[in-house]
């Protein structure tokens, strides 16, 4: 008996709900799904994770870094590694399909696979990564970056609200961190890696497609800026003598978001503000700012950057401020394999879908598998592009279409067809 393409979206679908009631959060006073790394949430998704993978025949394993790692195995002699997969955790109170949308829609592809008898040359190892948000220790692609072979020990001394460290989060969770180096790939193992993510963004419900190509994950770069001016009664210092910083801190937030507005590839935001002495009758004197950019070009973010920090020492100097600047974070953008990119498009387009190609202004666990292998991505459509929110919503069919898009990505690497 065949399975049809439907059949393995609907499963897709099924397992996704499923998933999502491994969550701090149930109730409706607590939206959304929560659920961090080496947490009992976490170990009960990992648990019907590997009931699910060896009903599909799959070999699983879980390594020293909680990732969970699935093989569908290939009858191929010395046949390569596929890998497929993202992130289990979730921001708090997100959504359902952030990260696990790419962990069960190649258990789809599997379940296709499997019961349509499709062989291919090459394993397909489906993985769970166990953090890429970085909520519980601010450890940012810590599966990723163990499975590339470039986690840092010192990423094990990171402690939670708590004060437990991820060592002992680890170790508490049944891994032996000492051994994480042990569970790297060696690029010559492994084929590729390819994400499915949901787009996180509006372009494809736009477009009125259900998937669309990504070529490059965008580079980020973030920022701390305190602006100093003088505090004062409120009522009795003149306007034209003030020197206010939350007057300049505004001027600042107005300057970013002209610059982004007006530069191609290039989005930032100014996402938190503190204010001193934060009084009702007082004149701010210290306001702090944290600025982000976003691109996928890392030399429009870094012009962008010089030319908003010189805009904003001209500004500040106007209003009789001072500010200090600090740059707090920096990743590179990360272009997607150019012949993988191609493979995917054609697989879209065998699909019956125009493809669409686009950049992902969000991180994924791709910006550290490149340092492994050749990357590649699918965006599915998510509704009005909300992410990272409870509401984030998809449609069914698109979970159908995505799978068939790996389905014949799948068939074009194992024939070894160059893209048309």
């Amino acid at each position: 008996m065949t399975l049809s393409l439907d059949q393995a979206g609907r499963q897709a679908w099924q397992w996704l709900e499923a998933a999502s009631a491994f969550s701090e959060t149930r109730d409706s006073v607590r939206e959304g799904v929560t659920r961090q790394c080496a947490t009992d949430e976490h170990k009960a998704l990992l648990a019907a994770l590997t009931e699910w993978m060896e009903a599909l025949g799959m070999t699983v394993r879980m390594d020293n870094a909680a990732n969970l790692i699935g093989r569908h195995a290939s009858a191929e002699p010395g046949a390569r590694t596929l890998l497929i997969g993202s992130h289990q955790d979730t921001v708090p109170n997100g959504g359902k399909y952030d990260g696990m949308l790419g962990v069960i829609l190649p258990l789809a592809l599997v379940l296709y696979l499997r019961e349509n008898d499709i062989g291919l040359p090459f394993h397909i190892d489906v993985v769970a990564f166990s953090d890429e948000e970085g909520t519980r220790f601010s450890s940012t692609l810590l599966g990723s970056k163990v499975l590339a072979g470039t986690f840092e020990p010192e990423m094990l001394e990171a402690a939670d609200d708590n004060g437990v460290t991820l060592q002992a989060a680890l170790e508490a969770f049944g891994c032996d961190p000492a051994r994480i180096p042990q569970d790297r790939y060696r690029p010559e193992e492994v084929v590729a890696f390819l994400e499915a993510h949901i787009e996180q963004g509006p372009q494809l419900e736009h477009a009125s497609l259900p998937v669309g190509v990504v070529d490059a994950i965008t580079g980020i770069e973030r920022h701390q800026l305190t602006i100093h001016g003088m505090a004062g009664h409120a009522g009795t210092v003149p306007m034209a003598l003030r020197r206010d910083a939350l007057v300049g801190a505004a001027e600042v937030i107005r300057l970013v978001d002209a610059l982004c507005k007006e530069t191609d590839d290039l989005v930032g935001v100014v996402g938190k503000i503190e204010n001193a002495p934060n009084g009702v009758n007082v004149i701010p004197q210290t306001t702090t700012l944290s600025i982000e950019l976003r691109s996928p070009r890392d030399e429009v973010r870094r012009r962008a950057r010089q030319r908003l920090l010189e805009q904003a020492d001209a500004a500040l100097k106007s209003l009789g401020l001072a500010f200090d600047h600090s740059q707090t974070y920096e990743q590179a953008a990360v272009q997607c394999s150019a012949w993988l990119t191609a493979t995917l498009e054609e697989a879209v387009r065998d699909s019956g879908v125009e493809p669409q190609v686009m950049f992902s202004g969000a991180g994924h666990d791709g910006l550290a598998m490149v340092d492994l292998c050749d990357i590649g991505m699918l965006f599915v459509r998510c509704r009005e592009g909300v992410s990272h929110h409870p509401s984030e919503a998809i449609e069914p069919e698109d979970l159908t279409a995505a799978v068939e898009v790996l389905v014949h990505a799948c068939r074009r690497l194992a024939s070894g067809r160059p893209p048309a």
